[in-house]
Parts: structure tokens; C-alpha cells; sequence
């Protein structure tokens, strides 16, 4: 089997009611999908993740101009192979960002082909599924106006609830003060409903700003505090993990097997987070979580792309051992992103949903996902 065509598309749909987080305004979403076709007739699908405000044509360029001519003509059942292969070509200007970005678009498409190619899901490629469904937590809790809007996320929170999610992640990072109203209103909105609580401030705030929140984030039993200090200040996440109670998450922002290697030596993080659209896809994926384990880190992967990105981040989860083991071992989840994104239900034909609060591992082959070239055409630009 050879690649005989590689297929960019940059998806883009404008947003009617803008939200923040708090590095920025998101006016639209937008998603990087690579569609890589073979001489059997086999067709994979990818996705480079358009970190926060991203420009999606960054990963598109580097898909075309620098990963195509290593990739076709090539056998796309050589996975490792060709990982490397991009990963060493691109390395004197990769290493991080759309770079690594564009080669997970391709890592996750060669993964669908070889899913396709030999019949089964990619977790069973992966050694195979310690778990047939996975709880979701909701990722919403994102501002309207900026601040002062503890009373409507509170709000939020209750919806999520009847939705029936039993996990919520709330959006920081809009002033300490700000922060603080809304995570003491939301925890006594949800009390005594059976929800847990996790926070991410995206890395607004420096040590100081940082320990200040962490201190009163202590008093509410969180799950995880998440990017609570910019992901280059390794340091900062050592000092916050030894001061605060809160266990500390992050990764997001980082790449690849030597990237997250300081992260995990240096026990920075209680939760180690990598994106498959960034981190360097599936392969890189196994790669971190072999180091995470030799650490005994957990790994809960950050989900915010569109549907193929949630599928690929679905398999992975399948086949995630836990850090831990024990009979009553904590199981990674699910980041189910609430926020409006029409590449996520309209993009698939059989989109994820909640199963009494659960979501179920796809099993048909590859990604277990058909793609919509109908939705696909209608948000395509350029």
C-alpha cells in the first residue's frame, strides 16, 4: 500500500455570541483536517489542533509544503518510520507549536489507515482497551463579557448538572479577585449534587498571582488545577505542586517525547495533559505515556478540536493504563467541550454523545468515525 495524495482542509465558522478565555477572545472556531488517500482505496483521517487563537493555515502550510514530499509514495502502515521520518526533517524549525501540530494531523490519519487496513479500532493497535466508556467532564464556564459573571456561570454549572455530567471544568484567569468570587459561587451552587470540580487558568498569572488562588482553591477538593503558570516556567509548576494541596495539571502546550520529558522527570505535574492534536499525534502519545508511567504521572489528555480529534483522543483513552494500580484506581476522563463548535456534532455521522452520563470508545475500524464531506465542503476555505 502506498500514499497517493495528501488533502488539506482549513475549516472556519464565524461565532455568533464570542467568549473568552483568558488569554484571548474566540470570534471563530477553526480546525486543520488532513485527509490521507492510498492506492488500495483506504482514506485517513487527521487533525492539527488550533492551539487557543491559532491561525489554522499555520499547520495547513507546514502539512503541503514541508511533511508532503516525505510522505508520498511512502507505505502509510509504516507509522514509527515515518513519525520519525517528519519529525527529524522539521526538527531544526519544529520541535513545538503548528509544526508539531501538522505532523499529529498526519500521525492520526496514518493511524486511521492502519485501523482500516487491518480491520480493527485503533485501540486494539495499541495494545487494546483497559475501558469500553469513559466518563466526560464538562469544559465550558467561558465569559461573555469578561468579568462579573459568577451568577450566569453558576447558572452554567446547573445546566451541566442536568445534563447529566458529573465533572466540570471552570474557566480562571481573569484577576485573582474575579477568580475567586466565581470558583467559591460554583462550589456552593453544586453542593451536595455529586459534581467535582477542576479549574484551568490557561497560564494567566505568574507564581505569585498563582499560589494567591491555589490557596483558596485548596478549600474547594478539586480534582485538578490546571495551567495555573506559563507552560515554559517548569519551576513555577514544581513550587505550586509542593505548596498547594490541589493537585496540578498541565501539558497542553507542550510536544513530544522530549518535551514532556522535564515536565515528568521533575515531577511537575500530578497530571500530565498532551493534546493528540499537538503533542505529535498517536505515536508521540504512546511515547509520553510509556515516560509518564515510568514516573508514576497520571495522563488525561486535553481534548478541544473537532469531532476527529475527540475520536482519536477516545481510542487513546481506551488504551491508557492508569498511573497507579489498584482496585479502585482513578480512571482518566473525558474533556467534553461545551462551548458552541459546529465541527464537532455536524462533522461526523454518528457524533459523540452521553450514555447515562458516559461516553462509549467507538469500535469500528480506525477511529470508528465517518466524516461528512458535506459538512467538510460547507466550512472549507481557501
Amino acid at each position: 500500500m502506498k500514499i497517493t495524495g495528501i488533502r488539506i482542509h482549513v475549516l472556519k465558522s464565524a461565532l455568533a455570541k464570542p467568549f473568552a478565555f483568558s488569554q484571548g477572545w474566540v470570534r471563530q472556531r477553526s480546525a486543520t483536517l488532513v485527509e490521507i488517500v492510498t492506492d488500495e482505496g483506504l482514506v485517513g483521517w487527521g487533525e492539527a489542533f488550533a492551539q487557543g487563537l491559532e491561525p489554522p493555515e499555520i499547520a495547513a502550510t507546514v502539512i503541503d509544503k514541508a511533511l508532503r514530499p516525505l510522505l508520498e509514495g511512502a507505505n502509510p502502515l509504516d507509522v514509527e518510520v515515518l513519525w520519525h521520518r517528519m519529525y527529524h526533517a522539521t526538527r531544526d524549525y519544529g520541535r513545538k507549536g503548528s509544526v508539531m501540530s501538522a505532523i499529529s494531523a498526519v500521525d492520526i490519519a496514518l493511524w486511521d489507515l492502519a485501523g482500516k487496513h487491518y480491520g480493527v479500532p485503533i485501540h486494539q493497535l495499541l495494545g487494546g482497551a483497559f475501558r469500553r466508556r469513559v466518563q466526560p467532564y464538562a469544559t465550558g464556564f467561558y465569559r461573555i463579557e469578561g468579568r462579573g459573571e459568577a451568577q450566569r456561570l453558576c447558572a452554567e454549572a446547573l445546566q451541566h448538572s442536568d445534563n447529566g455530567f458529573r465533572l466540570m471544568k471552570v474557566k480562571l484567569g481573569f484577576g485573582v479577585d474575579d477568580d475567586i468570587e466565581v470558583i467559591r459561587s460554583v462550589a456552593e451552587t453544586v453542593r451536595g449534587k455529586d459534581v467535582t470540580l477542576m479549574v484551568d487558568t490557561n497560564h494567566a498569572y505568574g507564581r505569585a498571582e498563582a499560589l494567591r488562588l491555589g490557596y483558596v482553591l485548596d478549600e474547594c477538593d478539586l480534582r485538578w488545577y490546571e495551567e495555573p503558570v506559563a507552560p515554559e516556567d517548569v519551576d513555577g509548576y514544581c513550587e505550586l505542586r509542593a505548596r498547594l494541596r490541589t493537585p496540578i495539571a498541565g501539558g497542553e502546550n507542550e510536544h513530544g517525547l522530549f518535551g514532556f520529558r522535564e515536565l515528568l522527570s521533575r515531577h511537575a505535574v500530578d497530571v500530565v495533559q498532551p493534546d493528540i492534536g499537538s503533542c505529535g499525534g498517536l505515536t508521540a502519545a504512546r511515547h509520553i505515556t510509556a515516560l509518564a508511567q515510568a514516573h508514576g504521572i497520571e495522563v488525561n489528555p486535553h481534548v478541544w478540536g473537532s469531532a476527529v480529534a475527540q475520536a482519536a483522543s477516545l481510542q487513546w483513552i481506551a488504551a491508557l493504563p492508569v498511573a497507579n494500580h489498584s482496585l479502585f484506581a482513578r480512571e482518566p476522563v473525558l474533556e467534553y467541550d461545551c462551548s458552541s463548535h459546529p465541527f464537532r456534532h455536524e462533522l461526523i455521522e454518528d457524533p459523540v454523545r452521553l450514555v447515562d452520563g458516559w461516553v462509549p470508545i467507538p469500535d469500528g475500524s480506525g477511529l470508528g468515525i465517518t466524516v461528512r464531506a458535506d459538512t467538510v465542503e460547507r466550512f472549507r476555505v481557501g
